[in-house]
């Protein structure tokens, strides 16, 4: 059997918002995460500046991809691959699109919210709020100090449920 590919995170994030945040105006907007359809994916491409290979993220069957979209709009924002186990969700990518990166980005607080979700699917399916992920080596620090995360051994991170919790009330308050 082939051995599963670890992908090391690299995701920054930019500031934890209550949903997502205009970067010019400041204005925050309601957000949605829901899944990602065949149809959807066609948009999200390296040819249209997106990184990673979504599409065989979504054709694997263990992994739910989500998007990520301002309530009533259907551009996405970001996107996670995830993955339930059983006593956590484990986090295979997590992507913000890619007008939402670098200093240009029209948008701060996606990979946050992405976060988030992904903690509130923890609590839904019974991991208790435990969220893992492999980061990159150079941003293990970071993801201790803007999420909480724990660095757990090697490059594995792990968020607990009173992180969870916090990550939850901040971007799920309603």
């Amino acid at each position: 059997m082939k051995k599963a590919k670890i992908n090391h995170l690299d995701f920054v994030v930019d500031k934890l918002t209550n949903s997502i945040e205009n970067v010019k105006t400041g204005d925050s907007f309601k957000t949605d995460v829901s899944l990602l359809t065949r149809d959807e994916i066609k948009g999200v491409t390296k040819k249209n500046g997106w990184l990673f290979d979504w599409k065989s993220e979504l054709k694997a069957p263990e992994k739910e991809v989500y998007k990520l979209t301002i309530s009533g709009s259907t551009n996405i924002q970001g996107l996670i691959s995830i993955t339930f186990r059983d006593d956590h969700v484990y986090m295979h990518l997590i992507e913000s699109a890619p007008f939402n990166k670098g200093k240009d980005k029209a948008y701060l607080g996606v990979p946050g919210n992405l976060v988030a979700f992904a903690c509130r699917v923890s609590y839904q399916r019974g991991g208790g709020g435990y969220l893992s992920f492999n980061s990159k080596t150079q941003l293990i620090e970071h993801y201790t100090k803007s999420l909480g995360a724990v660095h757990f051994g090697g490059t594995l991170m792990i968020i607990t449920p009173e992180t969870s919790l916090r990550l939850i009330d901040k971007y799920f308050n309603d």
